[in-house]
């Protein structure tokens, strides 16, 4: 069995499609689990969502990107702490700006259903016995910091503790990892698009299983960047300026730096 793992596209069609290049040029899978954040922040929230929709044996999960498209809600920050701090106005105005944009693509284009129907996680148990979990964020959130390499084995532990599951695959962070903790282990997908580390190329995962045993591979996948910016700027993306950061490397906090 191999299944490829995927999460963070964020509207980015050259990304995922090369992604999915990479994944013919590994020998093709048997399926895919797509974890969330399909479409925000990103130039093609359509034709993003078109394209995983179209993939055999494809399954997803809901990101916290993909509930805000749904309620409305704006990552940050709110407007109480932009009325107490005036400097983050013009990062309130760009979020919800983004907001409105996608909702609208979304809307026009007639997937705004497929999206009411995302689960928060997938279960599998693998040929080996192994129980696979898949969520975007990690185990009952789906939301906040998620799992960075910053948290102490006591943070991890905590997290998953309540997970029912030996291997735990998220993304949201956009920062791949890989800890193992009371025997649980927890792989972090990074993203397809907007990086928040040093390598600006897109990740994903092959996983593969049979009755002997299981490997998890993170793939490391150039594209375009710069082809990303010109997209932007050609529809009018309200956050060009603070998304062609994410292609330059310009977008990682310290705890991501590697």
């Amino acid at each position: 069995m191999r299944l490829a793992l995927i999460s963070d596209i964020h509207g980015n069609t050259i990304a995922l499609d090369a992604v999915l290049a990479d994944i013919r040029e590994q020998g093709g899978v048997d399926g895919y689990w797509l974890l969330g954040d399909f479409s925000a922040m990103g130039y093609d929230p359509v034709g993003v969502v078109e394209k995983i929709a179209s993939l055999p044996n494809a399954q997803f999960v809901q990101g916290n990107h993909d509930r805000y498209l749904l309620t409305g809600e704006c990552p940050g920050p709110t407007i109480e702490q932009a009325q107490k701090h005036p400097e983050l106005v013009p990062s309130l105005w760009m979020m919800a700006t983004c907001l409105a944009w996608m909702q609208g693509q979304i809307r026009a284009g007639g997937w705004l259903d497929w999206y009411q129907q995302l689960p928060l996680e997938l279960r599998l148990t693998l040929p080996d016995g192994t129980r696979l979990l898949g969520i975007h964020v990690a185990p009952s959130l789906n939301d906040g910091p998620g799992i960075i390499p910053l948290l102490s084995d006591d943070e991890l532990r905590s997290m998953v503790a309540t997970a029912d599951a030996d291997l735990i695959v998220v993304g949201h962070t956009h920062v791949p990892l890989d800890r193992t903790v009371d025997q649980i282990r927890v792989f972090n997908l990074g993203s397809v698009s907007n990086p928040m580390r040093s390598r600006l190329e897109a990740t994903y995962a092959l996983l593969e299983a049979d009755e002997t045993g299981h490997t998890v591979q993170l793939r490391y996948v150039p594209y375009d960047y710069e082809a990303v910016i010109t997209q932007l700027h050609a529809v009018k993306h309200p956050a060009t300026v603070f998304l062609s950061r994410f292609m330059h490397g310009e977008v990682v906090p310290p705890w991501a730096k590697q």
